[in-house]
């Protein structure tokens, strides 16, 4: 095997048993379907019975043993790009960007170009190399559809500082969402573990072997009986955590096609209202506040995000709805 390589050993579980190769064995790792498929292709993937014949829509049995053997990614090259920034806070240290709603963080596949990496590998001439070619400077990620404040490392020794901060949770995180649906509780710390969802792999979901997961939700304001605004903390962050917790409560977010059905609007509700919820072509949520001690400086930082317009106006909108 090269040195570049990593080998995995995934032993198939009883409760897996006649499921798809494909789709069982990217559960059982972080591996895509299409990149458990293209490594099949290659031969990369092997069953401890060498005799054993192997495909995609093989089905398992339990207690099979694959071995695979991943190859290193190869790093991007990526093209500073002048896309603008909406920077709440810069020194020779760090930045704090109000990331616009629709903007990848990070280069991946099927998002080589346009990215807020992009945008700041053109701002700041000392980003590459830190934490990797394709994150240079990256310490937390938003989702691509979610709005608000983010921080970004210009050196590797703030970089190290703030992932320290964040790995005590002694960052303040603040969010808004807009959620169909009023709490029946104004104050509620929402200790559910999060983990990849057991059938699909693209979303996550509260799981007994998932990690610790903790978000202080409060009821910021209710509008009539079908709608509220709730103001999330973070004291873990897990991958799509607050969409989880939400959903789970009974409080999906607006406009999140992942975590929330489809629902129909009621006709009473002011025609503003309607208009506001079909232009919304995401979830409503927003990373509002971010606040820290400076890893270097010492100096107390703390950023408010100003509402993206199409908040803006859903929220305008909420406001006219009477009891």
């Amino acid at each position: 095997m090269s040195p570049s390589q990593e080998l995995l050993s995934l032993t198939i579980p009883e409760d897996m048993m006649g499921q798809r190769l494909d789709h069982a064995l990217a559960h059982l790792s972080d591996l895509s379907r299409s990149r458990v498929k293209e490594l099949l292709k290659s031969g990369a993937i092997k069953h401890s019975n060498q005799h054993a014949t192997i495909k995609a829509s093989t089905a398992v049995c339990a207690g099979d043993v694959f071995t695979v053997h991943v190859p290193e990614n190869r790093p991007m090259v990526l093209t500073p790009e002048d896309i603008p920034l909406d920077i709440l806070f810069e020194d020779e240290y760090l930045l704090i960007v109000n990331k616009p709603p629709g903007m990848v963080v990070h280069p991946s596949h099927g998002h080589g170009t346009g990215t807020l990496v992009h945008a700041l590998l053109h701002h700041c001439e000392s980003l590459p190399g830190i934490n990797g070619v394709e994150r240079p400077g990256i310490v937390h990620r938003i989702d691509k559809d979610t709005s608000g404040s983010l921080v970004i490392a210009k050196t590797e020794t703030t970089h190290h500082g703030l992932v320290t901060l964040f790995s005590q949770h002694d960052i303040n995180r603040q969010y808004l969402a807009w959620c169909k649906g009023v709490s029946s509780w104004n104050h509620q710390r929402i200790e559910q573990p999060i983990g990849r969802h057991p059938h699909h792999r693209q979303k996550m979901a509260i799981v007994s072997a998932g990690k610790i997961a903790i978000t202080d939700a409060e009821l910021e304001c209710r509008f009539g009986h079908q709608f509220s605004r709730m103001r999330l903390t973070l004291h873990t962050g897990r991958t799509h955590q607050i969409r989880v917790h939400l959903a789970a409560e009974g409080l999906p977010i607006l406009g999140d096609s992942t975590y929330a059905r489809s629902f129909n609007p009621s006709k009473a509700l002011p025609e503003s209202v309607h208009n506001a919820l079909n232009q919304l072509k995401r979830q409503a949520l927003h990373a509002e506040i971010l606040g820290f001690v400076h890893p270097i400086t010492q100096e107390e930082i703390f950023c408010k995000a100003p509402l993206p317009e199409d908040l803006c106006v859903l929220n305008h909108a909420l406001e006219h709805i009477s009891d």
